[in-house]
């Protein structure tokens, strides 16, 4: 009797962590398992990048200033007239330019400024939104809040692996084909892994 209880609770355990887990990571199961699919199949599947291009000449006055950290007000003048926040990226100085790299996901996008004559050069290249989706799943450009949901997808994703697997054992006996359909499986897997 003692054992049928343990047996019970365990399966209402497994049940209970197996739907909330479902239920959490079925949004971005839906997303990772689609635009795995584009990944794999990127050289297959044509983008058509948009590029934005500006430009605008630093004023003299602001030209005197262009040195390492960027002034806030180059930043602000940058802003004001081309659109642009350069505030919190990071600067690559050379002893031609002063170079701002600012990708985000689906959209590379860079701003350099001539040291010398104080020409700016702006590039926005929008690679579409598959480019932005697989951005998404590869974590590239994406910040750390996205990345944080990554890891919460991750775990939850481990969560609902481990509670099925402990109600496939559950339900073994009842399933006769429970514990062949899972061996191979993972044989297939590793069969894969071990060929490629």
């Amino acid at each position: 009797m003692a054992n049928l209880r343990r047996r019970i609770l365990w399966h209402k355990q497994a049940h209970q962590w197996h739907w909330i887990s479902a239920a959490l990571v079925l949004g971005g199961i839906l997303i990772f398992s689609a635009t795995g699919i584009t990944l794999n199949h990127a050289a297959q599947i044509e983008g058509s990048p948009t590029i934005m291009t500006r430009s605008a000449m630093l004023p003299a006055a602001l030209l005197g200033e262009l040195r390492a950290p960027i002034s806030p007000s180059i930043a602000q003048w940058i802003d004001a007239h081309l659109e642009v926040a350069i505030v919190g990226h990071e600067v690559e100085w050379s002893d031609d330019e002063a170079y701002v790299s600012m990708p985000r996901a689906g959209v590379d996008t860079w701003l350099s400024i001539d040291r010398t004559t104080g020409a700016i050069e702006y590039e926005a290249t929008d690679r579409g939104w598959i480019a932005f989706f697989n951005d998404l799943h590869k974590g590239r450009n994406t910040g750390w809040v996205w990345s944080l949901f990554m890891d919460v997808i991750a775990v939850a994703c481990l969560i609902f692996s481990i509670s099925g697997f402990f109600l496939l054992q559950l339900q073994a006996k009842h399933r006769a084909a429970t514990w062949p359909v899972l061996g191979a499986g993972a044989a297939v897997l590793v069969l894969i892994i071990v060929l490629h």
